[in-house]
């Protein structure tokens, strides 16, 4: 099969420099951005885990992840049908049926759609903005992945609680101005915050992404690793950001 025959109208193939590995996007949906390839890179998966997104869109965190790291099986659970499918389509594409997985279904139901503490690791890239927050698309698709339509912050992370196995790891990328709401909230639900990642579009500003990594069941002490800086110049991205992408 060519990749014509993966694609409906309007889609294209991107390629990830993974493997060989590309994805289907909708340019009139929600396509993946940066903060989706950073999450990837800080992720800590390890040889034989059971790997949960919540809010996978069209699956860019769990098919990097399978082109990463050495877990065993990676799960993207998505609400909303045409994403979902394109996320199918891209696993059958990169033939990864055996190792990824993607499942209808509402975040705020993931607790009753899989058994209670069955996975070492849960990513997250949720939406970030609340109330009126930030630019309110006009299209749904884009609407409903960047605000808190459909889920919000606090439903992500009991979720996530639920899943998680005892001592398993919780990966997020999300905004810093929620800062203090995402601590809270994780230690609400004993996800004990391990370590934190500033992301910094260039060394003069200020951050615009946090990746923040915990703990089920952890004890207190976090590590606020070194920042990450995008770009060097003026569309130059830095040696960091060049070796998470794989170019």
């Amino acid at each position: 099969m060519t990749q014509s025959d993966f694609l409906h109208p309007g889609e294209r193939f991107d390629d990830l420099n993974r493997n060989g590995y590309s994805i289907i996007q909708d340019p009139k949906r929600f396509c993946f951005g940066m903060d989706a390839v950073l999450l990837s890179g800080f992720a800590e998966v390890r040889k034989g885990d059971e790997v949960l997104d919540l809010g996978t869109g069209t699956g860019i965190i769990p098919i990097l992840l399978e082109a990463k790291t050495e877990g065993r099986h990676f799960t993207g659970l998505e609400i909303q049908k045409e994403s979902a499918d394109m996320a199918r389509r891209s696993v059958a594409y990169n033939q990864l049926e055996e190792r990824v997985s993607i499942v209808d279904g509402d975040i705020k139901e993931a607790s009753m759609l899989f058994p209670p503490s069955s996975f070492d690791v849960i990513t997250t890239n949720p939406p970030y903005m609340i109330g009126q927050h930030g630019l309110k698309n006009s299209e749904e698709a884009k609407y409903i992945a960047r605000h808190e339509v459909l889920c919000t912050l606090d439903d992500v992370v009991k979720q996530s609680a639920k899943l998680l196995k005892p001592g398993g790891r919780f990966y997020m990328v999300h905004r810093p101005f929620r800062l203090a709401e995402i601590m809270v909230t994780m230690t609400k639900y004993k996800i004990e915050p391990k370590r934190m990642k500033l992301v910094y579009p260039f060394v003069d500003k200020e951050p615009n992404m946090v990746l923040i990594g915990g703990i089920r069941g952890g004890n207190p002490r976090m590590t606020v690793e070194k920042p990450l800086i995008v770009y060097e110049k003026q569309g130059v991205y830095t040696d960091e950001i060049i070796d998470i992408y794989g170019y």
